[in-house]
């Protein structure tokens, strides 16, 4: 057996170990560079560790640090509270207000998983409340995060154009971006057609002595906590409370500074701290974007900054930046380094174009990464597949931009599927639901979705020959 394709065998396996022991898949492929780099590659410790990605690494920790001090310190409920406001009491803008926020939240720097974590609680309380889908509400919510999940400022933005540079192949963060954020969308539009939203509208608004958009007596969204490993069955834990009426949204303990009363419900008040963390957040937006600062450096300026003033907030904060999501990503880019430097990714990529029919070899790549991402790590898998795909890529008969952004959408919009992360948490934020059922329709409509999504993606993003 040669050593390339031992090298991709040892792959697999850490996908199936991950997915059926819920081991973290970087964790497991750290171990695997070591043992295929030293046993198989012939490398020392200096070859294994130069693929190790020390600039994504810089990325994941300042981007979730901030963006940790933000929940810390209640920025994040500030800004759920005020979306929420702005619907005015009308049941049916809900879900899209929810599939706003969490693409917001994703688009300036939360881990997909961290935002779902944040509004899937009371998102799904609205839905026992006001009687919405809550395969509508939960799909609504993920679907969001993953609208937003490719910005050139985002992480999973980060991560695919780091690659992307990395392999020196064309790039496009704007149409990455724009490609995930439209498929999302699409998707979501027919959910909401489909899934009951056209009742929504009729019912028109909630009556004020209802509770207007939050409903009186509503509780708050801290305290929300969720593990971000892979494999089946993902950890996540919410907090619960009683709200008004006798129902138990799977919401978060109040914290002394916010206020309630009126017809509006809970509300959260701007302190100095929240204040200065929205002004970090637009900040680092405007240094990204505008001055082409580096996002890690970037963020990890602004969350010592914030941590120096509030260092109350700073040592909670610490505890919640994504550490599960840094090993997942370092450590199987530092595999694929290995892969590198051992020759399996050209030998892998011309396997692939041997194929003869480059538009059969991209579609069935993106089949791949959906697949594997259902049960697994979104990004683990783009950062498997697309190094791998660089062989087939250069041969310049499939345009790169399209065929990347086709193996993002596929890869992420999967993560409905309740075996997946974001598909977890919102199955243990549900109250009052038939579970059982609940996991059977999450698992349903993600069956839909993996057969489906790849095969329109190739379509709209490879056939045409974008970049």
């Amino acid at each position: 057996m040669s050593p390339e394709l031992i090298s991709i065998l040892v792959l697999v396996v850490v996908f199936v170990i991950a997915t059926t022991r819920s081991v973290n898949m970087g964790a497991l492929a750290f171990a695997a560079a070591f043992g295929v780099g030293t046993l198989v590659a012939d490398l020392d410790a200096d070859g294994i560790f130069a693929g190790f990605p020390g600039d994504l690494f810089v990325v994941l920790v300042g981007v979730t640090y901030l963006f940790a001090i933000a929940r810390a310190n209640g920025t994040t409920d500030w800004l759920v509270h005020a979306a929420v406001r702005l619907v005015r009491g009308r049941v049916a803008l809900i879900p899209w207000v929810m599939f706003a926020l969490t693409g917001a939240l994703t688009a300036i720097g939360a881990v997909s998983p961290a935002a779902v974590a944040i509004v899937a609680p009371i998102a799904l309380s609205f839905a026992t409340r006001y009687s919405i889908s809550p395969l509508l509400m939960g799909t609504m919510v993920v679907h969001g995060a993953q609208a937003g999940g490719f910005s050139p400022i985002s992480i999973y933005g980060s991560i695919v154009n780091g690659i992307v540079e990395r392999e020196k192949l064309p790039g496009s963060e704007v149409g990455l971006f724009l490609a995930s954020l439209v498929a999302n969308l699409l998707i979501a539009a027919v959910l909401f057609a489909v899934l009951g939203g056209r009742k929504l509208w009729a019912r028109g608004a909630v009556p004020p002595e209802d509770g207007g958009a939050l409903g009186k007596g509503g509780t708050g969204t801290r305290g929300t906590g969720a593990g971000t490993g892979t494999g089946a069955g993902t950890g996540a834990g919410t907090g619960t409370s009683a709200g008004a009426g006798g129902t138990a949204p799977a919401a978060v303990a109040v914290r002394p500074d916010q206020e309630t009363g009126g017809a509006e419900g809970t509300g959260v008040r701007l302190t100095p701290a929240r204040v200065a963390t929205l002004v970090a957040l637009v900040a680092l937006v405007v240094a990204v974007l505008g001055f082409d600062l580096d996002a890690g450096l970037t963020a990890v300026t602004l969350a010592v900054v914030l941590s120096t003033a509030w260092p109350d907030d700073s040592r909670r904060a610490v505890g919640e930046i994504a550490w599960s999501t840094v090993l997942l990503i370092c450590g199987v880019l530092t595999y694929v380094g290995v892969l590198e430097e051992m020759g399996t990714i050209a030998w892998a990529g011309e396997g692939v174009g041997g194929i003869g029919v480059p538009l059969l070899a991209a579609v069935l790549l993106c089949y791949i990464g959906a697949i594997v991402s259902a049960f697994a790590s979104s990004v683990g898998i783009m950062g498997a597949l697309i190094p791998l795909a660089v062989p087939f890529l250069a041969q310049g008969e499939i345009g790169a931009v399209g065929m990347i952004a086709a193996l993002a959408v596929s890869a992420t919009v999967v993560d409905v599927s309740p075996f997946s992360t974001n598909g977890a948490l919102v199955l243990a934020a549900a109250p009052d639901v038939d579970r059982e059922r609940f996991f059977r329709q999450l698992m349903i409509y993600g069956g839909i979705v993996v057969a489906a999504v790849p095969a329109l993606a190739w379509l709209v993003l490879v056939v045409p020959g974008f970049g």
